[in-house]
């Protein structure tokens, strides 16, 4: 037992030097602003420990088990290999709108601006069901989501475009997501610093329509990431969502013309639905 502690005291000890260290060569580099390339989940948001209440829960051991177990199965060599094979390119994206009946719902995500605000995406969810009814509800959002530095230039490729395109429309909004894993850079007062940080960067592209939004999911996001089948973490994720928060097209890595083509049709569509 003793041993046991010690060595996760010792992977924990550096995996935040790990993460400190990255941070700060990335900000002094490349002054950009996107998180570093924080190192993979099975060697940091991997090291936890449950609950107190739940050390005698046997179904919640279990369910930890399985959890390491399938993080394990699936490495950071194996997320590179894919990278180097396809670019990132897991999938092509949809070529059509995902209709209404077929399309499911995009798990509640919390995040965070900047300037610290905290709120859910789908907008209007609270967790619960979107009210397309609410005056701020879009009728088309597109997310954009990076959970490493390698996948920013994939997304970009996306929402620039895309803003383009829908510069002047008051009724999508943009947001790019960038998800910080690691424990303790998820901690309040590295997390408060690293917000101010993406304050200084953060440029709004436009002011009058479209906005390109930038914020920051904290913390764990394994069973988010379950749930939406997201396996490679070093490429870019692209989803279109309807005003009811449903997943109504899907893109991956890097953006084709055509690609583009089919996401501005679609979105097109969706402003029609009534």
């Amino acid at each position: 037992m003793w041993r046991l502690r010690r060595f996760a005291d010792h992977a924990i000890t550096a995996s935040a030097r790990s993460s400190i260290l990255s941070c700060q060569k990335h900000f002094s580099i490349n002054g950009s602003s996107t998180f570093p390339p924080f190192s993979h989940p099975s060697q940091s948001s991997s090291i936890r420990f449950l609950d107190i209440y739940q050390m005698g829960s046997k179904e919640a051991i279990e369910k930890e088990r399985a959890r390491l177990k399938d993080e394990m199965s699936r490495g950071y060599f194996a997320d590179m290999h894919d990278l180097k094979k396809n670019g990132g390119k897991i999938a092509m994206a949809s070529k059509s709108l995902i209709p209404a009946a077929a399309a499911v719902k995009f798990p509640t995500l919390e995040v965070s601006y900047s300037d610290g605000e905290v709120f859910k995406l789908p907008l209007g969810s609270d967790g619960k069901v979107v009210d397309p009814n609410k005056m701020d509800i879009p009728k088309a959002t597109l997310l954009c989501l990076s959970f490493r530095a390698s996948s920013q230039g994939m997304n970009d490729s996306w929402s620039k475009p895309f803003l383009n395109a829908f510069s002047d429309s008051k009724n999508i909004h943009l947001y790019e997501v960038s998800f910080v894993d690691s424990w303790l850079l998820s901690r309040k007062p590295v997390k408060w610093l690293l917000l101010r940080m993406m304050k200084k960067s953060n440029l709004i592209e436009n002011t009058s329509g479209l906005q390109r939004q930038f914020v920051y999911s904290f913390g764990d996001n394994y069973y988010f990431r379950k749930e939406l089948r997201i396996l490679n973490l070093l490429t870019g994720y692209v989803f279109l969502l309807d005003k009811f928060g449903r997943i109504r097209w899907q893109g991956f890595g890097a953006a084709t013309e055509e690609e583009i083509s089919s996401l501005n049709s679609c979105v097109s569509l969706l402003l029609e639905e009534k």
